[in-house]
């Protein structure tokens, strides 16, 4: 499972640039911005547009964009499927026909296929950019803040904002411990090496260990919050106020404005 160390989802790359000086609450708001632009484009320009976009925040967030990237290597898999379901299944103009399967591959099949694979992967990496970029305390005071409209409703919107970073948090800890499972089961002797169906077996031993590890970590992070008088979100103050500057209001605007554009356009 060398794959595992590829994911950086959760973890915080501290840097000082333009990126990391933005208010988190710019940053969650762009981010959904661009991921519902990604969502709702179907053209290979707009998500040229979207691509350009993010090589341009990497170079301007200072991040090496082999962390970045390194992202998309354990979901290869999920590409390389979405890639042939449409392949196979999609209706359209032939191009060839599959012997021995009888099925045909569409022109309408690899334009599908391909942009579906590439909105997937703007997608992940859109969300690594953004937790490499805003640390988990941050992103929890800018939902908490974001969602706080919804307390009237009586939404518990703190619990549920410490709920979310926390398991966004808990993502690199985890990679870790099942590395840490895994070199102990190779050192008893454990192959993880052959085919899919070795490797299957070979990872299942891990998952009861790995499980209790996670219950125990859960375990001691409530009795720290407890040992600290923690008693939830009512009355609550931050040590960090959340303000916005300039360059927030103009990154905002120029997010609302190419998402305008965008729906006018289509």
């Amino acid at each position: 499972m060398p794959f595992l160390t590829d994911i950086t989802l959760g973890q915080y790359f501290p840097a000082d640039s333009f990126i990391h000086r933005l208010d988190p609450r710019t940053k969650l708001l762009v981010a959904l911005i661009g991921m519902t632009l990604l969502l709702i484009a179907n053209e290979i320009v707009g998500l040229a547009s979207a691509t350009l976009f993010i090589l341009i925040s990497i170079r301007v967030s200072r991040l090496p964009a082999s962390i970045v990237l390194r992202n998309l290597r354990p979901f290869l898999w999920l590409f390389l499927l979405t890639l042939v379901i449409h392949l196979l299944f999609s209706e359209g103009q032939p191009i060839f026909r599959i012997p021995y399967i009888n099925l045909n591959v569409t022109e309408s099949g690899v334009i599908n296929g391909f942009v579906y694979s590439v909105r997937l992967a703007l997608l992940i990496v859109f969300a690594a950019l953004l937790t490499l970029t805003t640390s988990p305390i941050e992103i929890t005071d800018a939902l908490e803040i974001i969602l706080s409209p919804l307390k009237r409703l009586g939404v518990p919107t703190h619990e549920l904002t410490m709920m979310m970073t926390l398991s966004l948090r808990f993502i690199p800890t985890l990679i870790q411990e099942a590395d840490k499972l895994k070199k102990a089961q190779m050192s008893r002797g454990v192959s993880f090496q052959g085919n899919i169906v070795k490797r299957v077996r070979s990872v299942i031993p891990l998952i009861l260990p790995l499980f209790m590890s996670v219950f125990r970590r859960a375990d001691d992070l409530a009795l720290a919050m407890d040992a600290r008088c923690y008693t939830g979100g009512e009355g609550r103050t931050r040590y960090k106020q959340l303000v916005f500057g300039m360059n927030d209001y103009f990154v905002l605007s120029g997010a609302v404005l190419m998402l305008a554009i965008f729906l006018w356009v289509r």
